[in-house]
C-alpha cells in the first residue's frame, strides 16, 4: 500500500466518503477526498479513502425505490461505524452530501466518539430559464403542471434539461442543504466550508485541504464526536434549521442523532426551539433565493451570529476547529436584508417548523409551512399508498377543501416512510396547493410547499388512529392551535381499532423486511432499535 513502517505512529485518518455516480449530488467526492487526503498526509499524518453507499431521493421519488432512501441512513451509519472498528482509524473526514448521507455519518460519528470532521460536498448552482433562477423543484411542479396541461412538454423538458446544471446537491434550500446549516450549528463542520458551491472547486478544495489537516490535529488532541454533540448543540442545530426555513427531516435527523450519542432529547423540545425562533433567510421553497446566494450572502456565520445576538443560539458551544460558535461568525457579514434579514425584521417572525398533535396523531406529526394556509377543516379522501393518491390528483379527482390522507408509508409501514413529493408537487402543480391539505405517516421533501402534515405517530401500520380514517370523515388542523384532529367521537375511533387488522404489505423480505421489524417511530426519529422487542 505504499506505506511507510516508520509512519505507523503517526494518526491514521480514515476517509469516508459517499460518492456515487449515479446522481449529481456527490459527484464531486472522489475529487474532494483526494484533496482530503492530501490535507491529512501534509498535517503528518495518514489517509485512508474507504466508500459507503449514498441514495438519490430525486432519482427515487415517486418510485418504489424511495423505500430506500431512509433505509440508507442507516446503512451509512452502519457501514461507517463498521470500518470505524475494524480498522481503528484514530480520526475520521467524513464527505458527505445527499439527503441521508449527512446524518447518516453524524449517527456513526456518535456512535464511535471518534475524534472527526465533517466536510459537506456543496450545492449546485441554480438553472436559468428566461433569466429566472429554477431548482429541481420548479422540474416536479410542472410535472404535475405538464399532468393536467397547464403547461406544455416543451416547457417540461426545457426545465429537466437545466434546472440542475452540475455536480453539488440541490440548490433550493430541501433537505441536504439544511443538514449542511445543520451540522455546522452542530460544530462538527468548519462554519462557511459546507456551503461553498460544488462548482467552485478552489474554494472547495480548500475547504477539503483544512479538513484532512484538522483531522490530524483532532486526532493528536484527542477531541473526539461526543465533545461536541451534545443537548445544547442540537438545539443550536435546530434553531439553525428553524431560522433557513429549513426541512422538517432536519427534526427526524436530529432526533435519530440523540439517540444514538445518548442524548435525552424530544420532539417537543425541537418544536419549542422552532416555535420561538424566527425565520430569516428567504430560501426556496418557502422563500425566493437558493443556496449559492445564502453563501454569497454571509452562509451560515451571519445566521449564526444573528441567532446569537437574538439569544437563539449559544454562542459559548465549541466547534470542531477549537473556536467557539461565537468565535467563528464573528467577522460574518451583516444580514443583507434581501437573502439573510436582521433580527429587527425577520423574513418571517414565526418558524415554519410546527408539530401538531390531536386524536389522530397523539405522539405527534410535523408540519412545514411554506405556503399560505395555516388551517383546513375538510372531508378526508383515505388511500392506502402514495401511488393511490398520486394517481387520484393527476386524473383530477382531487376536490378543493379535500384532506387527502396517504397511510401505510411510515418508517415500517412502507416501509422506509417514503417522501411525498411526487404528490404534493402534483397538487401544486394542479393548482390546488393553497386549498387541498395532505395528511400521511410518510415524509415530505424539503421542496415541499402547501399544507402538509407528515411524521403522523403512531403509524398506521403500527395501529395509530391513521389506520382508521374513513372517506368523508372531517380532519381539521391548526396550525396556530398546533392541532390535528379527527373529528369522530371517541368511543367510535377506539370501535375501529379493536376490529382493525394489519394488511398485507409489501417488502416483507431482506433489508426491508428486517427494517420493518426493527425501526421505531417516527417521533424518535425512526432509528432501529436493538431488538425487536424494544419498545
Amino acid at each position: 500500500m505504499g506505506i511507510d513502517p516508520g509512519r505507523l505512529d503517526d494518526p491514521i485518518v480514515g476517509i469516508a466518503s459517499t460518492w456515487t455516480q449515479t446522481m449529481p449530488c456527490n459527484l464531486n467526492h472522489r475529487e474532494l477526498a483526494a484533496h482530503v487526503a492530501r490535507g491529512v498526509a501534509g498535517a503528518g499524518g495518514i489517509p485512508l479513502e474507504f466508500n459507503t453507499i449514498a441514495v438519490s431521493d430525486n432519482q427515487s421519488q415517486g418510485t418504489p425505490g424511495m423505500r430506500a432512501s431512509l433505509i440508507s441512513r442507516e446503512l451509512i451509519a452502519d457501514s461507517i461505524e463498521l470500518m470505524a472498528h475494524a480498522h481503528d482509524f484514530d480520526a475520521l473526514v467524513c464527505i458527505v452530501g445527499c439527503d441521508k448521507t449527512t446524518p447518516g455519518a453524524l449517527m456513526a460519528l456518535a456512535r464511535i466518539d471518534k475524534p472527526a470532521i465533517v466536510l459537506y460536498g456543496g450545492p449546485m448552482r441554480a438553472g436559468s430559464v428566461a433569466g429566472r433562477a429554477v431548482t429541481i423543484q420548479d422540474v416536479w411542479e410542472a410535472v404535475g403542471a405538464t399532468e393536467r396541461g397547464l403547461i406544455p412538454r416543451a416547457e417540461l423538458d426545457e426545465l429537466e434539461r437545466t434546472a440542475c446544471p452540475g455536480a453539488g446537491t440541490c440548490a433550493g434550500h430541501f433537505t441536504a442543504n439544511t443538514m449542511a446549516v445543520a451540522v455546522e450549528l452542530l460544530g462538527l463542520a468548519r462554519v462557511g466550508d459546507g456551503l461553498i458551491p460544488a462548482a467552485d472547486t478552489e474554494r472547495k478544495t480548500d475547504a477539503a485541504l483544512r479538513a484532512g489537516a484538522r483531522a490530524v490535529d483532532l486526532a493528536r488532541a484527542g477531541t473526539t464526536a461526543r465533545s461536541l454533540i451534545e443537548r445544547r448543540s442540537l438545539l443550536n442545530a435546530m434553531a439553525g434549521v428553524a431560522a433557513s426555513g429549513g426541512s422538517t427531516n432536519g427534526v427526524l435527523h436530529l432526533l435519530a442523532i440523540a439517540r444514538e450519542a445518548g442524548i435525552e432529547l424530544t420532539l417537543d423540545d425541537l418544536a419549542a426551539v422552532a416555535a420561538s425562533t424566527p425565520v430569516l433567510a428567504s430560501l426556496v421553497p418557502g422563500g425566493r433565493h437558493t443556496a449559492e446566494e445564502l453563501e454569497a450572502a454571509g452562509g451560515t456565520a451571519t445566521l449564526i451570529r444573528e441567532l446569537i445576538r437574538g439569544g437563539h443560539v449559544d454562542g459559548a458551544a465549541p466547534t470542531v476547529v477549537g473556536s467557539t460558535l461565537a468565535e467563528a461568525a464573528g467577522d460574518a457579514a451583516p444580514p443583507d436584508g434581501e437573502v439573510l434579514y436582521p433580527l429587527e425584521r425577520p423574513f418571517r417572525e414565526r418558524g415554519a417548523l410546527h408539530v401538531l398533535r390531536g386524536n389522530l396523531a397523539p405522539d405527534g406529526s410535523i408540519v412545514k409551512v411554506a405556503g399560505r394556509g395555516r388551517s383546513l377543516r375538510g372531508p378526508a379522501r383515505v388511500f392506502e399508498s402514495e401511488e393511490a393518491c398520486a394517481d387520484a390528483v393527476r386524473a383530477g379527482r382531487v376536490r378543493e377543501g379535500e384532506v387527502l390522507v396517504v397511510r401505510y408509508e411510515g418508517p415500517a409501514g412502507g416501509p422506509g416512510m417514503r417522501e411525498m413529493l411526487s404528490v404534493t408537487s402534483s397538487v401544486v402543480g394542479a393548482g390546488l396547493g393553497e386549498s387541498v391539505a395532505l395528511v400521511t405517516d410518510g415524509r415530505f421533501s424539503g421542496a415541499t410547499r402547501g399544507l402538509m402534515v407528515g411524521h403522523v405517530s403512531p403509524e398506521a401500520a403500527r395501529g395509530g388512529p391513521l389506520a382508521v380514517v374513513s372517506d368523508g370523515d372531517v380532519i381539521a388542523i391548526d396550525v396556530d392551535a398546533g392541532t390535528l384532529e379527527l373529528e369522530v367521537a371517541e368511543h367510535e375511533i377506539a370501535r375501529r381499532l379493536s376490529v382493525w387488522r394489519l394488511p398485507a404489505l409489501p417488502y416483507a423480505d431482506g433489508v426491508f423486511g428486517r427494517y420493518r421489524a426493527l425501526v421505531g417511530s417516527a417521533s424518535e426519529g425512526a432509528v432501529l432499535r436493538s431488538s425487536a422487542w424494544e419498545h
